[in-house]
């Protein structure tokens, strides 16, 4: 079939008709220069400015276009790549464009090439058999799609006060995708499990950028990996999976945050005793309290890896810069995801949450996704209106009143407010 490369070159690659290829990444990464050692800001990559209005300052950032197969995005970082989603985006609908779905990259070793006909996905460790697939062999398996949300751990770092290190994002580090690809349960029955598992570690293509330091790799349960919903995604929204997304596999884990979604997906290893590396040992780790929260300071706390996702809701069609006309009726709408779980409710306050109304909730796309709400409120006479939107899931879990805080800037999910000003 023919493929599409990334300079709009087009080449001819013998791949099953179902499965668009990408080829060679050498040429755009020598021109782009996204992956090399550049790391001082690029004006003249810049369409504009935007303010992503955090408190403690240094919220300026690029809105670029520079990025292969990317819109324009938010630029966090270029090494490695950080982008954000401009929130307006989600506006549009609970699906997020490929385009313009957010980026992460822990190494900014990220292969220049991946010939896919040549690509493996390897399973060895504890198992029957081990197994080198090709793409062919996993596109020829029973194939699942499965709506879910991808969101970073520190998705919203830039709202913590007060400030922790890392990347500042504000609320765009996070996407809905319709994801095609097979389960990993199926991959892992191939090679036969032996008794005694206790885990999968998975590890992609990316490698550190200095000697001794550790590869990526995050690892699963062997009951979590086994449960049937656990994904390798050759596809996001009915196309390939961007080069910056993961292509060719990437690991998706519904209901879980995205550092266990790894990326160009090449190695899966069952392992007979629990896993030390770093990055499931001692990164992303987060306090074992309520709302994994902590007081500026305190230690002492005992930490957990951070795992499932919890409920969020947002308003996408107003701002803090809205003005709405005086006694007008005021559409509002936004979207919401349940965490682990399924929407149950998306609640509207419009009187500092001393009472709440429901929502109207759009098309149920799985429990795994974004939802849209809407609601018409009415605008006072004069003065301002603040609205206040929670969401409630299916497990009967509510977003908290007051915002979180750990040192790692993890898993903010405070109720969202917006103050409309009346004229």
């Amino acid at each position: 079939m023919r493929g599409l490369d990334l300079e709009g070159q087009v080449d001819v690659m013998s791949v099953p008709e179902h499965f668009i290829c990408t080829p060679s990444r050498r040429r755009f990464l020598q021109s782009a220069g996204i992956l090399g050692g550049m790391v001082a800001t690029f004006p003249s990559w810049a369409d504009t400015f935007v303010n992503l209005d955090l408190p403690g300052g240094a919220d300026r950032r690029e809105l670029t276009t520079a990025f292969p197969q990317k819109g324009k995005m938010i630029l966090q970082r270029t090494r490695p790549p950080l982008l954000e989603t401009p929130f307006e985006v989600f506006d549009r609908g609970v699906f997020t464009p490929n385009d313009q779905f957010f980026v992460r990259w822990h190494w900014a070793v990220i292969p220049e090439d991946v010939d896919v006909v040549a690509f493996k996905v390897g399973v060895r460790g504890h198992v029957n058999q081990a197994l080198s697939l090709s793409m062919a062999d996993v596109l020829a398996m029973p194939r699942v799609e499965m709506a879910a949300v991808n969101q970073c751990s520190g998705n919203s770092r830039g709202f913590f006060q007060p400030r922790v290190a890392g990347g500042e994002w504000r609320n765009g580090a996070m996407g809905n995708a319709r994801w095609t690809g097979v389960r990993l349960r199926d991959v892992l029955d191939r090679a036969g499990v032996k008794a005694g598992a206790v885990a999968v570690r998975f590890k992609g293509l990316d490698e550190p950028v200095v000697d001794g330091a550790p590869r990526f790799m995050k690892s699963l349960n062997i009951e979590h990996a086994r449960d049937g919903e656990v994904m390798l995604a050759y596809q996001m929204n009915g196309e390939q999976l961007p080069l910056l997304n993961g292509f060719p596999l990437r690991l998706i884990v519904p209901g879980w945050f995205s550092t266990y979604w790894v990326k160009m997906l090449n190695d899966i290893e069952v392992l007979d005793a629990p896993d030390e590396n770093y990055w499931t040992k001692i990164a992303y780790h987060i306090p074992d309290t309520p709302h994994a929260s902590v007081k500026p300071g305190e230690t002492g706390f005992n930490t957990v890896p951070i795992n499932r996702l919890v409920p969020r809701s947002f308003f996408t069609n107003v701002t803090n810069n809205t003005i709405v006309k005086s006694g007008a009726a005021v559409p509002v709408r936004g979207i919401a995801f349940g965490g682990d779980c399924g929407v149950s409710q998306v609640q509207l306050s419009a009187n500092g949450g001393h009472s709440w109304r429901k929502t109207a909730l759009g098309r149920d796309e799985g429990k795994y996704g974004f939802r849209q709400w809407r609601m018409q409120i009415r605008a006072p006479r004069s003065g301002t209106l603040t609205l206040q939107v929670r969401c409630i899931n299916t497990k009967g879990e509510v977003q908290p009143a007051e915002p979180n805080w750990n040192g790692n800037g993890f898993m903010r999910n405070v109720i969202e407010r917006v103050q409309l000003t009346v004229a």
